[in-house]
């Protein structure tokens, strides 16, 4: 019985995103859905889709807009209306996620919260060589196979060799704050619409962030799965980054802290509640 809904954020990336639908179709855990959230790709991603749907186990519903500049806040918004599922995983298409990705977010959700997982960022002639088959037999998670093709040695690369016990570990050693991530995080739609999902007048920069702050100032906890959900970030330009954007949404952010708010105006439904 389907109880998990999966969004995946894509912008004219139908390469990587393939990828990332080969991830998905790998799951130890299979009762989930997905709804791709298209900030307007051009018709390549709709034919990915209409061509990937026959190899897959899983649903997928495309839900787009036009094409009018960065408006992934409003796409995502859109995109949790179409989750049939009480519990949604979200994350990007240019992460593959491990085998063992939908099922370690299954594991650990619980009422009064949400995950915050990570990622393991590869180089570009790297992202570019793994295939399909790679992500089946879970090469591309294999460290000594990313080591011959040319990845460096880093302590980051403690996210694929260490496994439960020592992941858990770090889960509780690592610094960094459970966040709610765009690439890598969970939590109960009910929540979600509780807070008015993402601020649309964010682009690129904390947008989601933001929203997982709201979550903590509605009274939920952040769960840290940096090193047991994993999922390989591919390589990409990004030429959509612009100053004012940063700018914007830490004006936004910071609004959002000192009033410390649990409801924006400007989500999925417009205006106070």
């Amino acid at each position: 019985m389907l109880d998990t809904s999966i969004i995946i954020s894509t912008y004219n990336n139908p390469e990587w995103l393939e990828k990332v639908l080969y991830g998905y179709n790998n799951q130890t855990y299979r009762f989930f859905e997905i709804i791709i959230a298209d900030d307007g790709s051009d018709d390549r991603t709709k034919q990915l889709l209409e061509k990937i749907k026959e190899e897959v186990f899983f649903s997928i519903i495309h839900v787009w807009h036009e094409d009018e500049g960065f408006r992934k806040t409003k796409i995502l918004n859109k995109a949790i209306l179409h989750c049939s599922a009480e519990y949604i995983i979200m994350s990007d298409g240019d992460c593959v996620p491990r085998k063992d990705f939908v099922e370690k977010h299954v594991k650990y959700r619980m009422e009064g919260r949400f995950l915050s997982g990570g990622y393991f960022m590869l180089p570009m002639n790297i992202s570019k060589e793994i295939t399909k088959e790679d992500i089946y037999a879970e090469r591309c998670f294999d460290i000594n196979w990313l080591k011959k093709r040319g990845l460096r040695a880093s302590l980051k690369n403690f996210k694929l060799t260490s496994g439960p016990l020592i992941g858990n570990i770090f889960n509780h050693l690592t610094p960094t704050h459970a966040s709610w991530n765009g690439h890598n995080a969970s939590g109960w739609k009910s929540d979600i619409l509780e807070i008015n999902g993402f601020d649309e007048r964010m682009q690129y920069g904390g947008e989601d962030r933001e929203m997982g702050e709201r979550l903590l100032y509605l009274g939920l906890k952040s769960k840290q799965l940096r090193y047991s959900a994993i999922c390989l970030h591919l390589d990409h330009p990004r030429g959509y980054v612009k100053p004012e954007m940063i700018l914007k949404n830490n004006s936004i952010r910071k609004e959002t802290r000192e009033r410390r708010s649990v409801w924006t105006e400007y989500g999925i439904q417009k205006g106070t509640r």
